[in-house]
């Protein structure tokens, strides 16, 4: 067994009770340095680049980085916890993970040198070397990666990817569209976006709310063959180019099914997709208590508004929001607090997102004419109690809605605006009568999703006088705020967030807020008197989050404005 060196520069007392703490818990030194010190994995990266001499490179310089797998292969770079990748500028970079190991470098030093390659020496952060390796393991299976039996369905029109060994012989093309829904899921994206451009295909995933380019797939006949892969699972017609299209397949995965809605749009090179992956999650009842308002990051004022809206005995709560800012899972985790068995529940969804347990849920089939507005009827002769509709998109909708709620139901749903205000707007826009509306309605959530600072590389700030005059801000106002952002680490894959937190804003209908929108009152008068009522606007919220350091005034902006 190799003994580890000791740097020049650190502390020896140091390194030796890191040496025990090592010994006693079988992990690296490095680990253990970490855990004696205390440090940051920042600081600790940058005093073992002192101690050695060699620069250290975090997450946002390894980003620049391109894998050399031909001089050290993806299996040895696992191995021996160390890659060889080359810099934009032609520099060649060999990066250590563990400087104590020499075993390692001279053995990495000696493989390249066989090869005529001399690179220069780096250190990363442990941390930050696995979460590279693992995006370059992702880009590998994206172009070569699982296999699935092209075409296979089962009773239901499942498609079933199976993995099978990467060498196993297959279409390329089946083998990229389900690797590229494979890695999607395993980074939880949202969506997957496959742009055409002249020669060449973008494969773009939404994590968190973001785009994230992946990979760049050369050829026009390989961008034409993924499309009609993906047009062939929706069941879309493979001979139109010229026309937008629209479809949905599910994809079973380890068990796992989820659902696809797919969108084909043509463009001047080609066509583009876009497919929305939904995740659907079957929940016991020790699951489905976790899924509860307070577990989804809203502030106490916020959760203590929408309990007592969700829990009145009949009226409407409606939950507004752009799209993908959590506004079922906010319903979700409001009936699950509320269900007691007591009370029949039923909710109707395009499609089903979670599974509860004895609440009856009904997925929307518009080819089988299985719309909102029929489905609905149907609940109401079903001796409901509480009704969730997962969104309302017409008039007959809306309108049958509320008269669910005036007639003694619980009818929670959600619709898409910007504001609690423009609900207002859109419901009478609707046709809803303006009296029957207010008087069904309990209160309006709106909502969205702020990223928060990955709590591993966040560091303290100082905003300059243009990033705080852009969010509308003043010096003297932010005197006592703790401003913080992510650097960028292995945890957060390099991008300084690391998940997301709902922010909201619930408005509380009272007598006189009702006759005012019975009478139709200038929004500007329903504002005024909503403030003056104690309504806490969304953007306020967001920047509380930013005075405690959880997330950036460039997050704030991005999503409230």
């Amino acid at each position: 067994m190799n003994t580890p060196r000791t740097p020049p520069n650190l502390g020896t007392e140091l390194v030796e009770q890191a040496r025990q703490l090592c010994t006693q818990q079988n992990i690296t030194l490095v680990a253990a340095l970490q855990q004696v010190t205390g440090w940051s994995p920042q600081e600790l990266l940058e005093v073992l680049g002192e101690s050695f001499a060699y620069p250290a490179f975090s997450m946002g310089r390894l980003l620049e980085l391109q894998p050399c797998f031909d001089v050290l292969s993806y299996a040895e770079c696992v191995t021996r916890r160390a890659f060889v990748a080359r810099h934009s500028s032609g520099s060649l970079w060999l990066a250590l993970s563990d400087p104590f190991d020499g075993a390692t470098e001279a053995w990495v030093l000696r493989h390249c040198a066989a090869q005529n390659v001399r690179p220069h020496i780096c250190l990363v952060h442990p941390d930050d070397l696995k979460a590279w390796l693992t995006q370059q393991e992702l880009l590998l299976r994206a172009m070569d990666g699982f296999e699935a039996e092209p075409g296979l369905r089962d009773d239901d029109s499942t498609v079933v990817i199976t993995l099978a060994s990467i060498d196993n012989n297959g279409s390329a093309v089946v083998k990229l569209v389900n690797s590229t829904i494979y890695d999607a899921l395993k980074l939880q994206a949202s969506d997957i976006h496959l742009e055409c451009d002249a020669g060449c295909l973008h494969v773009i995933y939404r994590i968190d709310g973001v785009l994230v380019p992946i990979t760049q797939i050369s050829g026009q006949d390989m961008s034409e063959q993924v499309i009609s892969r993906i047009k062939v699972m929706a069941e879309l017609d493979i001979a139109e180019r010229r026309i937008p299209q629209d479809g949905r397949f599910k994809v079973r995965v380890n068990e796992r099914e989820i659902d696809f809605r797919v969108s084909v749009m043509p463009n001047i090179f080609g066509e583009d997709a876009v497919l929305r992956l939904l995740d659907r999650q079957s929940f016991s009842k020790e699951d489905a208590r976790s899924l509860r308002l307070d577990h989804l990051g809203l502030d106490g004022y916020s959760i203590g508004a929408i309990r007592r809206l969700a829990a009145k005995p009949h009226g409407m709560l409606l939950v507004t929001g752009p799209t993908g800012s959590g506004k079922t899972t906010t319903l979700y985790a409001a009936i699950t607090e509320i269900h007691s068995g007591r009370d029949k529940i039923v909710t109707i969804e395009d499609p089903v997102e979670y599974r509860l347990p004895r609440v009856l849920q009904i997925p929307v089939n518009e080819k089988k004419g299985l719309t909102f507005a029929r489905g609905l009827r149907s609940i109401l002769r079903h001796d409901p109690d509480k009704i969730m509709v997962g969104e309302i998109r017409d008039g007959e909708t809306a309108q049958i809605a509320v008269q669910a709620a005036l007639t003694g139901h619980l009818v929670f749903t959600t619709v898409h605006a910007n504001s609690v205000f423009d609900v207002l707007g859109r419901f009478l826009h609707m046709g809803v009568d303006g009296y029957s509306f207010a008087s069904a309605l309990n209160g309006i959530v709106a909502q969205r999703l702020l990223r928060v600072n990955c709590t591993s590389c966040a560091a303290e700030i100082e905003p300059g006088d243009e990033a705080l005059e852009a969010a509308g801000l003043a010096r003297s106002q932010v005197g006592n705020w703790r401003f913080r952002a992510g650097r960028g680490c292995g945890h957060c894959r390099g991008v300084g967030f690391k998940g997301r937190k709902s922010v909201a804003e619930v408005l509380t209908l009272d007598d006189r807020l009702r006759e005012m929108i019975a009478g139709k009152a200038p929004v500007s008068e329903l504002k005024e008197y909503a403030a003056q009522a104690g309504l806490r606007p969304l953007r306020d919220t967001a920047m509380q989050r930013v005075a405690c350091g959880e997330t950036t005034l460039e997050e704030v902006i991005r999503v409230a404005g």
